[in-house]
């Protein structure tokens, strides 16, 4: 496994690199630049369509602003700063993010900064039209704010007894998050901008599908290139002959968490276990090809998300069984799964309702 880039670029090119910078970050980097690519793309196409349509947009001053402009400049400051003090004096960089430790004058300069600069950003009010696609800078960074909170949250109540024996540990471990917490938190962020910004929340939810599932498949990419420990139960099946070994069952050799037993320099797990990141990838990826390909014949608004909603449900539903996170006694699902099921429900409910306001619509037309 390669934990950092620099041991992926190593045994690509067969030389010794150094660059301590994450592979599952970076892979996270990546899924968020995908999904603003595909983002973008969709909301020019409504907006070329007439679907939505750009707004004028006025500001003015408010003392919320300020104290969120303000925050948000703390945070950068605080923990950016001290990032990269770390990557110069070649420490690991991961676990100051995942810390309480920072660096408390960058933070409090930059919360200055842009505190004032809110607060004469918005002091006169001012008028101007915008696109939708130009909101995604700013959606970008919410989504990924609040998106981290809601991730590390679903896995601290999906380990609630290790929460309540240790919770500054859990809350800040660099390993911990969970996909639907993340997915649930960035999409509630996500639809509130729009609906702040008068789009209506189905065309919102439209939009996003197909790069939801895109980021999706390319962050499992970092977690199998990293070995962050989301892997699955130890498969004991014979391999078919077609099958490389890596793709069937798999011991994370020098994986990111140091999980397993130490031998030849490095942890790895004793037996092998199903990739379900490789699987997730591979599978969602050919999901979003395949919703990207449709997406122009999806012309009924909310047909794109319910169909989001019922791929997403399905995948997740059907690895988890052979994942290794904790089942609920009730039935013996994870947390995922059960969710999964109810994104399955919504899904289907969606279209019955879709197809019901067609057959029921006096012109069956759907506005």
């Amino acid at each position: 496994m390669f934990p950092t880039i620099g041991d992926l670029i190593s045994y690509l090119f067969q030389i010794t690199v150094k660059v301590n910078l994450q592979t599952f970050g970076t892979c996270m980097a990546l899924a968020f630049a995908g999904a603003y690519v595909a983002f973008v793309a969709e909301f020019k196409r409504k907006e070329n369509d007439g679907t939505i349509r750009g707004m004028l947009v006025s500001s003015a001053s408010k003392p919320v602003e300020v104290i969120v402009n303000a925050g948000i400049g703390f945070l950068i400051g605080y923990k950016v700063v001290a990032i990269v003090l770390a990557l110069l004096e070649h420490q690991d960089p991961v676990s100051l993010l995942f810390s309480l430790r920072g660096n408390w004058i960058a933070g409090c300069l930059l919360a200055l900064v842009w505190g004032i600069w809110a607060y004469y950003s918005y002091k006169i009010t001012v008028s101007q039209f915008i696109h939708p696609y130009q909101l995604m800078s700013y959606i970008v960074f919410m989504v990924a704010v609040f998106g981290f909170i809601g991730a590390k949250l679903f896995d601290a109540v999906e380990h609630f007894q290790e929460l309540l024996y240790n919770p500054i540990q859990v809350l800040f471990s660099r390993s911990g998050f969970t996909y639907y917490g993340g997915l649930i938190f960035g999409a509630l962020t996500y639809l509130y901008i729009g609906y702040r910004h008068k789009i209506k929340l189905i065309h919102m939810a439209d939009i996003g599908s197909p790069g939801m599932m895109l980021a999706y498949g390319i962050g499992r990419i970092g977690c199998q290139l990293s070995g962050d420990g989301d892997w699955g139960i130890v498969n004991r099946h014979v391999k078919p002959d077609w099958i490389p070994q890596w793709a069937w069952a798999y011991t994370y050799p020098h994986n990111a968490i140091d999980a397993g037993v130490f031998k030849n320099g490095y942890y790895e797990l004793p037996l092998g276990v199903y990739p379900t990141p490789l699987y997730e990838a591979v599978s969602c990826i050919l999901l979003f090809m395949g919703m990207w390909m449709v997406r122009k014949r999806l012309r009924v608004p909310g047909a794109m998300f319910f169909l989001y909603l019922l791929l997403n449900g399905i995948e997740r539903y059907y690895i988890e069984i052979v994942r290794i996170t904790p089942k609920y006694t009730l039935f013996q699902l994870s947390q995922a799964q059960i969710i999964a099921l109810l994104f399955m429900a919504g899904g289907v409910a969606g279209f019955v309702w879709l197809t019901g306001r067609y057959y029921f619509s006096p012109t069956k037309q759907i506005p």
